[in-house]
């Protein structure tokens, strides 16, 4: 086993590219890989190029009309099937969109190979994470669905049990929907509740199907949700179900989108809150997956200020070098954003808020507080199915 982390990165996942208009800058991509190498992380990992999900490998999870049509809209961004949720204001064909969205796809796949083969302990692609994609449709800026990709992988290569926990500020609807009916994968998401964000799912009443009862987990947030009540509903419900559920590989997305200074949603958490789960999520991937993490980014439209900052603390973390929050900012990313944005960078890697507190459910909960009624619920919901106490 070798205990040092891969960061999946090629260039070419910067032309996953809406157009100008569109929140889901690749600047964001970029701007974060350049923040990697500026603090030195980009030597204290494995830099690989995955190759692109081939047409079988897409098809574990995507049907063949689907790809087709992706393809299509590829080759002919005018003539894009709506029918399929191409060619929409969420996702607008672009002229080599298949194959740049199959680049991003070949990545997670490939750190779950990795992973998996024990070539590396941890693997980051932070260009993945796109979760809203269904198994026949594009949906929420998501065109192949590259988390559930990896996971398929790996039950393919003989995986019995994965867990894929969903940080993002959106419900993980598309990785819920390919796995709803097996119980090899246990989904777990914390997001903004659907009453107030797209895509209007992720109720604690959401299961899993029949003979997969409590494969599916869902904490509904909130909206104004803050630092502490994040890590706490964190906390309180997804330890003590991977405690349970004993994966052999953990899967997670590190949507940055939760931010206070996000455009696209509403809950007030800080990078600082954000680290702090990151850092829970390789805590709990050594304390019940023998180590075996594969991290992916996700949402994320504070393009400067939040995204950058957030997923090299991520690399950081899974790289075993994790970075001080109260760490300077190298000054040459600073001067690289403003010659790419015009807009200044942040000064240093925290909020102002680290170290982050949160009020543990062991030590007792309020049934009349919003946030430990969320919590409550997912918990009632899933638990006993799977023989915990509520």
């Amino acid at each position: 086993m070798s205990g040092r982390a891969q960061l999946m990165w090629d260039e070419a996942v910067t032309g996953y590219d809406f157009g100008q208009q569109h929140p889901m800058d690749p600047v964001r991509l970029a701007l974060t890989r350049r923040l990697v190498d500026a603090f030195g992380l980009d030597r204290e990992v494995e830099v690989v190029a995955a190759k692109p999900a081939g047409e079988s490998t897409l098809r574990l999870v995507h049907r063949e009309d689907y790809i087709e049509a992706v393809k299509a809209a590829s080759a002919e961004p005018g003539a894009a099937d709506m029918s399929y949720g191409l060619g929409t204001l969420d996702d607008p064909a672009f002229a080599g969109m298949h194959e740049v969205s199959a680049l991003i796809a070949g990545q997670s796949v490939g750190a779950a190979e990795a992973v998996w083969r024990g070539e590396a302990l941890h693997a980051v692609n932070f260009a993945g994470g796109l979760h809203h994609a269904m198994p026949g449709g594009a949906s929420g800026f998501c065109i192949y669905n590259d988390a559930s990709l990896a996971i398929a992988r790996l039950l393919e290569l003989g995986a019995e049990r994965v867990a894929y926990v969903d940080v993002d500020v959106h419900h993980g609807d598309g990785v819920q929907a390919a796995f709803w009916d097996d119980p090899r994968v246990l989904t777990i998401s914390l997001h903004e509740h659907p009453r107030t964000l797209f895509p209007q799912t992720g109720w604690p009443e959401e299961t899993g199907a029949p003979g997969a009862e409590g494969a599916a987990v869902n904490v509904a947030l909130p909206a104004g949700t803050g630092d502490a009540g994040w890590v706490r509903a964190f906390h309180a419900v997804v330890p003590e179900l991977l405690a349970e559920f004993r994966p052999q590989v953990l899967v997670t997305q590190h949507g940055a989108d939760t931010h206070f200074e996000d455009p696209l949603a509403h809950l007030a958490v800080s990078l600082d809150a954000q680290r702090a789960v990151q850092v829970a999520c390789h805590e709990l991937a050594h304390e019940y997956a023998d180590g075996k993490w594969v991290a992916l980014g996700g949402g994320g439209y504070a393009v400067v200020e939040v995204v950058p900052r957030s997923w090299t603390h991520l690399v950081a973390i899974a790289a075993g070098r994790p970075i001080e929050p109260g760490a300077m900012i190298p000054e040459s990313w600073r001067q690289e954003v403003f010659a790419r944005t015009r807009q200044l960078a942040p000064m240093r890697m925290t909020d102002g808020r680290w170290p982050v507190t949160w009020a543990d459910w062991e030590s007792g909960y309020d049934p009349g507080d919003r946030l430990d009624q969320v919590v409550l619920a997912a918990r009632r919901a899933v638990f006993p199915m799977r023989g915990l106490l509520p």
